[in-house]
């Protein structure tokens, strides 16, 4: 398995591989993998030629406060976990290159940030989108695979791609779960045996709302207030019931819609969501 560290590097290669007929499935990580990763892995190894795995912990999208410096750091272990999947390379730029003295350039997606993560972490999705761009730039992929968890991350990035003509497919795979119902995530590191435990409220609240979507709950407002209810145990941010594509409130649930929830448990933010189709 190849170590790049450049951005020229990589697309020499990739270039190298199309030149070869071969296509390019990219997952982008910021590392300390875990089960969801894989899965977006082994998807990547199935449908793709060659298998390109990013590790970059990217300054931009965190804010003030939050925990870039504590953010875990396995680069080993990860290209290892990679190497024995089957992917065949891994690009891992440093902040330095990525964001060099006098960087100003950035890329914002509009309306489909405004609310969920976008509100408490305002300058969140601009990292996002922009550091997702130069790696698209880089890795030159055919395929981008992404989590069900970051919902509104993969929304944002289908927007982006589609708006900016980048040509790359984003495949978007469902939730990896604990033993418990956890949403797999490299921050779960943090919780305590006892923050642990009253973390998994959160997707009981959202498999109970399922099962009311699924038995014909219609109405917005009581589907919220039973996940806030459910949710008692933990600091929620936010519970939001939102087209599953714009990111906005729907009056009434139809089509395919997103309930979403964020929550602190001690110092740990958590995310979670379900995705519901409604039948016309």
């Amino acid at each position: 398995m190849k170590v790049m560290h450049t951005a020229k590097e990589m697309r020499a290669w990739s270039f190298e591989q199309r030149g070869a007929g071969k296509t390019i499935g990219f997952v982008p990580t910021m590392g300390a993998l875990h089960e969801g990763h894989i899965s977006l892995m082994r998807a990547c190894v199935e449908r793709d030629d060659v298998g390109v795995l990013s590790i970059f912990v990217n300054p931009t999208q965190f804010g003030p406060n939050e925990d870039l410096d504590k953010y875990p750091r396995t680069f080993e272990a990860d290209c290892r976990i990679a190497e024995d999947v089957g992917m065949d390379a891994v690009y891992a730029p440093d902040a330095r290159t990525m964001y060099p003295e006098g960087y100003a350039t950035y890329v914002a997606v509009e309306r489909l940030t405004d609310r969920l993560c976008g509100a408490a972490r305002p300058t969140h999705f601009r990292g996002v989108t922009t550091v997702v761009a130069k790696l698209f730039n880089a890795v030159l992929p055919d395929r981008a695979y992404f989590g069900q968890k970051d919902a509104q991350q993969a929304a944002v990035i289908r927007r982006m791609t589609r708006d900016l003509d980048f040509g790359v497919e984003i495949v978007e795979l469902p939730i990896v779960r604990e033993s418990d119902g956890l949403a797999m995530s490299s921050r779960n590191k943090y919780l305590s045996a006892e923050e642990r435990q009253r973390a998994s409220c959160l997707s009981r609240a959202l498999f109970q709302a399922q099962e009311m979507l699924e038995n014909g709950e219609r109405e917005p407002k009581r589907i919220i207030d039973a996940v806030r209810q459910g949710m008692c145990e933990v600091d929620i941010d936010y519970v939001e019931l939102v087209d599953a594509e714009e990111m906005t409130p729907v009056e009434r649930v139809e089509g395919t819609v997103l309930l979403a929830v964020a929550a602190r448990v001690g110092e740990t933010r958590l995310i979670d969501n379900i995705k519901f189709s409604a039948k016309a």
